[in-house]
C-alpha cells in the first residue's frame, strides 16, 4: 500500500524521477511546482543538503526549459534551530531563481511558523520583486488581513483551505466557514487591483473542491476575470480528470509535484496531524 500511495501522490524518490514526471506534466499543458520533501532538519548541513537539491532543480528548470518552479518548507532549511541561517539559505535560492527568471514559492506550514514565513517572504520580495511568494491558509481568522497585505506589496499568494490541525482560538473551526472565507479571499485576490500599480497580482487558487472551481468559472465569467489573471493549483495525483478538464478549459493549471525518500515521514506526518488529511487521500486514490 505504501508503495501505491508513493507511486500515486510523490513522483519518485530522485531529482531525475521529479523532471521526467514534470515533462510529462507539462506535456500536457500543466505547469508544475517541484517540492522536494523533507522536513524539521536539525543541522547546518542537513540545511544546506536540502538546498543543494533546489538549486539543482532551478538549473535544470532553466536550461531544459520546463514550465515549472519550485517550493520550500522553512522547516527544510533550519529555521526551527537557526532563523538566521534558514533566511540566508532561501535568500541564496530565491536570488538564483530570479537569475534564471524562475519562482521560489516558500511553503507554509503550521500557524506557529505563518508570521515568520511571511515576514521572511517581504523582505526577500524588496530584494528580489516577482521571483518568491508564500502561502496563506483560508481556515486561519488572520488570512483576510494577510491577504490584503501581500497583495498591497505585489506578492504572489497561494490560496489553500490549511492542512494543519490548528484550535478554534486562531482558526474556523467548521468547514462550511472555511469553504465560506475560502471562497471570498479568491473573489478578492483575482479582482485586486493595485493603486500603485493599477494592476493585478498573479496569485494561484490551490483546489481540489469541485464546488468551489465551479463558483471560480461562474464568478470569472460572470466578472470579466482574464483567465490569465490567476491560476488554479492541485496537487500531484489528485483529481488528475479535473486538472486536464480546466487546461483545455483555457485556464492556468499547476500541479505541486513532491518527490524524494523523505515520503514515507511526510505522509505520516499528514495523516497524523489531521483525519480529514486520511480520508481526502483515500477519496481521490481511486479516482481518474
Amino acid at each position: 500500500m505504501g508503495k501505491k500511495m508513493s507511486g500515486r501522490f510523490v513522483a519518485g524518490m530522485s531529482v531525475e524521477e521529479a523532471l521526467a514526471a514534470c515533462q510529462r506534466v507539462n506535456k500536457e499543458g500543466i505547469a508544475v511546482t517541484l517540492d522536494s520533501l523533507g522536513e524539521s532538519v536539525t543541522t547546518e548541513a542537513e540545511s544546506r543538503k536540502s538546498a543543494d537539491i533546489y538549486h539543482e532543480l532551478l538549473d535544470a528548470i532553466h536550461t531544459r526549459g520546463l514550465s515549472a518552479n519550485v517550493s520550500v518548507k522553512l522547516s527544510q532549511v533550519g529555521m526551527d534551530f537557526d532563523p538566521v541561517l534558514a533566511e540566508r539559505i532561501v535568500g541564496e535560492m530565491v536570488e538564483h531563481a530570479a537569475h534564471v527568471q524562475s519562482f521560489v514559492r516558500i511553503d507554509m506550514e503550521g500557524s506557529p511558523y505563518t508570521e515568520a514565513t511571511i515576514a521572511m517572504t517581504e523582505r526577500l520580495a524588496i530584494k528580489f520583486p516577482g521571483a518568491v511568494g508564500t502561502v496563506l491558509q483560508a481556515y486561519l481568522f488572520r488570512t483576510e488581513a494577510d491577504t490584503e497585505r501581500l497583495l498591497n506589496e505585489n506578492i504572489r499568494i497561494r490560496l489553500c483551505k490549511g492542512a494543519y490541525k490548528e484550535g478554534p482560538a486562531i482558526a474556523f473551526p467548521a468547514k462550511s466557514d472555511v469553504d465560506a472565507n475560502y471562497v471570498k479571499l479568491m473573489k478578492r485576490i483575482v479582482t485586486f487591483t493595485n493603486p500603485a500599480t493599477g494592476k493585478g497580482v498573479f496569485c494561484g487558487i490551490a483546489t481540489h473542491d469541485e464546488v468551489i472551481v465551479e463558483q471560480m468559472r461562474t464568478f470569472v465569467r460572470e466578472h470579466n476575470v482574464d483567465k490569465s489573471a490567476f491560476e488554479f493549483q492541485m496537487l500531484y495525483g489528485v483529481r488528475r480528470d479535473l486538472q486536464r478538464r480546466l487546461a483545455a478549459e483555457g485556464f492556468g493549471v499547476r500541479v505541486y509535484l513532491p518527490f524524494g525518500p523523505e515520503w514515507y515521514p511526510y505522509f505520516m506526518r499528514r495523516l497524523a496531524e489531521r483525519p480529514a488529511n486520511v480520508i481526502f487521500l483515500a477519496k481521490n486514490f481511486f479516482k481518474n
